[in-house]
């Protein structure tokens, strides 16, 4: 089975050129076309890398649906309808717990990574990510969705948010209130404090609104993360938060420390260097 979102990949391309043009020919802002196909070539790789890892995660997927007793009739409408909430859901806390834990964020931090806003950003994903993304999946097997079903949706799910990474398209109403919207996406890209760590859904923002992680763009949006990243490396760009996670552990004596350098908060590395800087500015005046 093809996944829908392979499909989509000349849809992808056109979108990406026509708002690029759009773009340049405003004129309202700087274009970093080396960004862009940076963004395009760590695309394609993605969809190589997931191929591959798809096969293997694939396998579990069947192993746990085969034992579940219960499987859900993917001949009724009602049955996917269930299945679009399971996996945006699902998506959600996936998500979430990628900005959460440093561990999943070292995968997450790829798209994270370019200080563009774009819809080129939508295809900037990590290689490596299947690693460890399929854990959050696992309990719609449990559920009874077969994994044809599950593909279908997902990829369904990682086509509708394709559209919500760009500056283009304002605020659409009413509609604010349900799907992530571009608003609501351009915030979660948003490296603004306020903005931190925010409206992690897929397609339903109820989700946020439901958990406490929802904010609304007023503010406008800053892109890329805390420390920069000026690489174009593609192959870095995958690898340097592991990098960094690595020298963090190698400065910690003890095995807590070294814990929580990999499944502690993304952001604790940082704030601990701003705590020193501050003390030591503290200091020397």
């Amino acid at each position: 089975m093809l996944n829908p979102t392979v499909i989509a990949i000349p849809l992808f391309a056109l979108l990406i050129a026509v708002e690029a043009w759009l773009v340049i020919r405003e004129g309202q802002e700087n274009f970093d076309r080396k960004d862009t196909w940076t963004n395009i070539f760590i695309g394609l790789m993605s969809v190589v890398w997931g191929a591959l890892f798809g096969l293997i995660t694939g396998y579990f997927y069947l192993m746990i649906y085969e034992i579940v007793p219960y499987k859900m009739p993917m001949n009724a409408w009602w049955a996917w309808v269930i299945l679009l909430f399971v996996d945006d859901f699902a998506y959600y806390w996936f998500h979430r717990l990628s900005h959460e834990i440093r561990f999943f964020w070292n995968f997450h931090v790829v798209h994270h990574s370019s200080s563009q806003y774009n819809l080129s950003v939508a295809v900037r994903q990590s290689w490596f990510g299947g690693v460890a993304h399929w854990i959050f999946y696992l309990p719609v097997a449990l559920l009874g969705f077969p994994l044809w079903a599950f593909a279908t949706m997902h990829g369904l799910n990682l086509i509708y948010q394709f559209w919500i990474h760009t500056k283009l398209v304002g605020k659409l109403g009413f509609l604010e209130n349900i799907l992530n919207t571009p608003s609501h996406h351009r915030a979660h890209h948003g490296i603004n404090k306020q903005y931190l760590d925010k409206n992690y859904a897929g397609i339903f923002i109820i989700w946020d609104r439901m958990f406490g992680t929802f904010v609304e763009e007023i503010e406008t949006p800053r892109y890329g993360i805390i420390t920069p990243l000026t690489s174009y490396n593609p192959l870095w760009i995958n690898s340097h938060a592991w990098t960094e996670t690595w020298a963090a552990m190698r400065a910690r004596r003890t095995m807590r420390g070294k814990l929580r350098c990999v499944f502690g908060a993304p952001a604790m590395e940082f704030e601990e260097r701003l705590d020193k800087v501050s003390r030591d500015r503290l200091i020397s005046s």
